[in-house]
């Protein structure tokens, strides 16, 4: 071998280390076999790809180690019987896989005088290509269990779900459903909590008994004692002389839905919390607790995890709450249910009034690019509002007095026949 003017090689010694270290310092594997498929070199690549240590290979005949199961099959052999490059896939005996490549090198005489073969790692392939598969099976899997779910809607008189973000949050509400386990559903003002917290009802063993809707925030503070748990007859002045069920008496073997837990007064949280922890009330007066059995569902649109910091909510009962929370998703993250909860709307005021309104392409238009910040109750409002201005039967984007944008912040006013209010209060 001629010497380069750069000093690489410096006769046949040097030349000779150079390549040695070029095929050791190989990413691919290298294997080198005589012209008789005896083993000559492996590199290090050839190890760390096939498992193979280089000693179970070198100086070994490719036949042989072919009839020891060691390899599947030899490129060399084939590179050698048919005079030509081959690509092959190959696996060993430690299970892994390659795809190797034997192209023959000939000497002077013009007969193969060796055979090199590049080897490229596989398994990573097929593990990757595994994977894949199994991703597209769960999607598959999930995507019948989402239409499974659409199906069964369509008997829900007041389920609207359409788009994806609804519908994986019914499929949480589907496998909790059937437990008894207490569910926080969160999620902006207007986004329909007592709506899910129905369909979790409805879905449950309990389904035959009772309902019971509390909303923590609009009963006054003096009275949600009374009205949660009950009294016992002369415990205070006006009381009723025979004493009083509470809603969670009256909701025996049902659910209790607590909307605006976050409203809850401080006091009454310890006496929740043993309703969760013992199922067991007692009464305003009373001497002895009462069992019950009762489903809790809440719900609230405040950072309850902050108020717990900040000691204005029982940090106990909050971990209690939280054993399956479910975060429902504002209507503008939804926009593939906007379109079929209005015409939801629009046509129980037509069946109810007798009307044939329907919305035009602009008033289509106009709600999908509205950013919804008073969520599925603003839809609603603005759909009967609609209704009532429009004259004609085709519902145009002036009668839905919306103006469209995306912005969460965003305020629309409602005029009716009680005064004004702003949907940003709802």
């Amino acid at each position: 071998m001629r010497e380069e003017k750069n000093g690489i090689f410096n006769g046949a010694g040097v030349a000779g280390e150079w390549l040695d270290a070029i095929i050791e310092n190989s990413f691919d594997g290298i294997y080198i076999t005589d012209g008789k498929a005896n083993t000559i070199k492996a590199n290090r690549a050839y190890e760390v790809i096939t498992g193979l240590a280089r000693s179970e290979v070198v100086g070994r005949n490719m036949k042989d180690l072919v009839k020891r199961g060691i390899i599947s099959e030899s490129g060399s052999i084939i590179a050698i019987r048919e005079r030509r490059p081959v690509t092959i896939q190959q696996e060993f005996k430690t299970g892994r896989k390659a795809l190797i490549t034997s192209t023959p090198v000939y000497g002077k005489d013009g007969r193969i005088a060796m055979v090199i073969t590049n080897v490229r790692d596989l398994t990573e392939i097929y593990k990757l290509k595994e994977e894949v598969a199994r991703k597209n099976e769960e999607g598959r899997k999930l995507r019948q269990e989402l239409e499974h779910i659409q199906k069964k809607l369509l008997n829900k008189k007041n389920m609207v779900a359409v788009d994806e973000a609804a519908l994986s949050v019914i499929l949480l509400a589907d496998k909790v459903a059937p437990m008894d386990s207490t569910v926080m559903l969160t999620g902006e003002t207007g986004v329909g909590k007592e709506v899910f917290a129905e369909y979790i009802h409805q879905n449950s063993r309990r389904s035959e008994k009772a309902f019971i809707r509390v909303n923590c925030g609009a009963i006054p503070a003096n009275l949600i004692e009374s009205e949660l748990f009950g009294y016992e007859k002369g415990a205070f002045t006006g009381a009723d002389k025979n004493g009083k069920m509470g809603l969670f008496e009256v909701a025996d073997h049902g659910t209790v839905f607590l909307d605006e837990i976050g409203e809850l007064p401080l006091e009454l949280q310890v006496k929740l919390l043993r309703v969760l922890q013992e199922q067991e009330v007692e009464r305003i007066g009373g001497v002895k607790p009462i069992k019950i059995d009762v489903r809790v569902i809440a719900a609230t649109n405040r950072n309850l995890e902050e108020m717990a910091e900040q000691k204005k909510f029982r940090e106990d009962l909050y971990y209690r709450l939280m054993v399956f929370p479910i975060q429902i998703p504002p209507l503008r993250e939804r926009k593939k249910d906007i379109i079929p909860l209005a015409e939801m709307f629009l046509g129980r005021l037509n069946r109810k009034y007798g009307f044939k309104k329907h919305f035009s392409e602009g008033a289509i238009r106009v709600m999908l690019e509205y950013g919804w910040p008073g969520n599925i109750r603003e839809l609603k409002n603005i759909v009967e509002r609609a209704v009532i201005i429009n004259e004609s039967e085709e519902i145009s984007p002036s009668s839905l007095s919306i103006m469209p944008g995306p912005k969460k912040e965003q305020e629309q006013t409602v005029y009716c026949e009680r005064g004004d209010f702003n949907l940003k209060s709802l």
